[in-house]
């Protein structure tokens, strides 16, 4: 394996597949078992899920919601995605916990960074929910961040295009993807993968981004493997 422990972002609206709001059960399905497999090789594995689906701090306080408001309920909406996971997660036989950011001990652990990497050493799936805990971040960040904090080899973001291109593939079709990129000219480029706060962290600690189709069966398995798909950002 190329990777030892990973962490996988996975988006809130890649959960509710084509159905506008919520969560698809045969998404969770889907991701679940493209999970056991990458486990079931040994890699340690652990995931930060979005809250899109449900709820998005920015679209709030663009309604007028206070900002800190908005992100506290966007937190609240990953926690429901991580259990959500977690359910998925264990009905393929994954011993999977959630590690929450606010603490709300009756539906998952605190987030302790010590605990986390005693459950991935043996060989759980930790669903960090609730992003970072405080406003203003993304779970972007958060993603990275947590790579960070468990010493993980890569972050791995999935998403619903193959890659990063020059520009959005779904307005132009003359968009050109990337296979491999410096945080430098993500972060120069403007380009639409993370947030800058999220890039620098990784920049800052080396920790290598690669960017995938989730919804291509067994990408996830093919991403920890070191295949070149995507597109990889590193220094």
């Amino acid at each position: 394996m190329a990777y030892a422990r990973a962490l996988l972002k996975i988006s809130g609206e890649a959960l509710m597949g084509n159905q506008g709001y919520g969560i698809d059960p045969e998404i969770v399905s889907a991701i679940a078992t493209d999970v056991a497999k990458v486990v079931a090789t040994g890699t340690q594995l652990a995931i930060v899920v979005g809250g899109g689906n449900i709820f998005r701090g920015l679209k709030g306080s663009a309604a007028g919601m206070d900002r800190a408001t908005a992100d506290y309920v966007g937190m609240l909406a990953t926690v429901m995605n991580a259990i959500t996971l977690q359910d998925g997660l264990e009905r393929a036989g994954i011993p999977t916990r959630v590690q929450t950011a606010i603490e709300m001990q009756e539906v998952a652990e605190p987030y302790i960074r010590r605990r986390a990497m005693r459950h991935l050493e043996k060989g759980r799936v930790v669903v960090f929910g609730a992003g970072c805990g405080n406003p203003f971040f993304t779970t972007d960040t958060t993603a990275a961040l947590r790579a960070a904090e468990i010493s993980a080899d890569v972050v791995f973001k999935a998403t619903k295009v193959d890659g990063v291109y020059d520009k959005d593939p779904h307005q132009f079709p003359d968009a050109v993807r990337y296979d491999s990129l410096t945080f430098q000219q993500v972060l120069s480029g403007e380009l639409a993968v993370m947030d800058s706060t999220a890039i620098a962290l990784c920049k800052d600690n080396n920790i290598p981004i690669v960017v995938f189709n989730l919804f291509e069966p067994g990408n996830i398995g093919r991403a920890v493997a070191g295949e070149p798909i995507g597109s990889r950002i590193s220094n």
